[in-house]
């Protein structure tokens, strides 16, 4: 893969957008028969199982060295948030989820200039401005999604976008050395005895019981192997031919993707919309230029 070239940088960039952007939609409906413990242990589960046969073929590069941030790739960039967002799905509708999950280039930054001293231009924090001004404006114009709708469960994104930031500094710092493939396999490897404990404890008697289980599974099933194992697969590869923003700034576009599936279910989509959504892919341009 042409991992160095930019055009190809930015097509996987796209290409994770639109598979986060429509987790959020998997997660509900999941939710429809699942609580929000066992959404997101399956998820995580399934995405363990299927990089599991990957980290075994690699176990030979696992170092010692390696493991204080693995454990961190694992649990909080990927275990705590799974939990974070299916308990945020409870209360509050999927695409402003969507649209709060662009903070994350924010933490990113901030945290890699307060702790990993890492350098950055006028042009970028200008894109930053600008990809969150589109995004609020987002969540302030959409016809479901209002600032009403923004209580304390909002709050499990924010954390979850902080994790977010820290795993992808933590992975840009320290794990470079490592293929993309690699650095997810192993840190998945560390998680799945806690989702699989999280299930055998589960009552799971309610969602036999609930019409159309086996669908909401399936939805959980998607998000697990392909919204989370394949997506993490691109996400950390991204990461080690990138800056740890350019990375982090797919959580700008993920908010139109989000959108986008409240269009297919009869939502309604005005110029104001797509002004903001420029704004946001404005903000990705400066944010990644040389």
């Amino acid at each position: 893969m042409n991992w160095e070239k930019r055009w190809f940088q930015f097509s996987i960039l796209f290409l994770l957008a639109f598979v986060w952007g429509s987790s959020f939609i998997l997660m509900k409906i999941g939710l429809k028969s699942f609580n929000s413990y066992q959404a997101a242990a399956i998820r995580m589960l399934l995405a363990s199982l299927v990089l599991f046969p990957i980290a075994l073929k690699n176990l030979k590069f696992l170092k010692r060295k390696d493991l204080p941030a693995l454990l961190i790739a694992g649990f909080i960039g990927s275990f705590i948030p799974a939990f974070l967002f299916t308990k945020a799905q409870t209360r509050i509708d999927s695409a402003l989820a969507g649209i709060l999950n662009s903070l994350t280039p924010v933490f990113t930054l901030l945290i890699g200039i307060l702790f990993l001293r890492v350098k950055t231009k006028l042009s970028q924090l200008s894109g930053l401005v600008l990809g969150l001004s589109g995004a609020f404006g987002l969540i302030a114009i959409g016809q479901d999604i209002s600032l009403d709708n923004f209580n304390s469960y909002a709050l499990f994104i924010v954390v979850a976008t902080i994790c977010y930031a820290t795993n992808v500094n933590v992975v840009k710092s320290t794990l470079t050395h490592l293929k993309g493939a690699q650095i997810t396999a192993f840190s998945f490897m560390f998680i799945w005895p806690f989702a699989l404990v999280i299930l055998l404890l589960s009552d799971f008697t309610p969602v036999f019981d609930s019409p159309g289980w086996a669908w909401h599974f399936a939805a959980l099933a998607t998000l697990g192997i392909v919204g989370t194992a394949l997506a993490m697969l691109l996400m950390n590869s991204l990461i080690r031919f990138t800056s740890a923003v350019t990375a982090a700034s797919v959580t700008y576009i993920i908010p139109i993707f989000a959108l986008m599936w409240g269009i297919i279910d009869g939502e309604t989509f005005g110029l104001l919309q797509f002004l903001f959504m420029a704004l946001i892919l404005l903000g990705i341009y400066l944010i990644n230029r040389k």
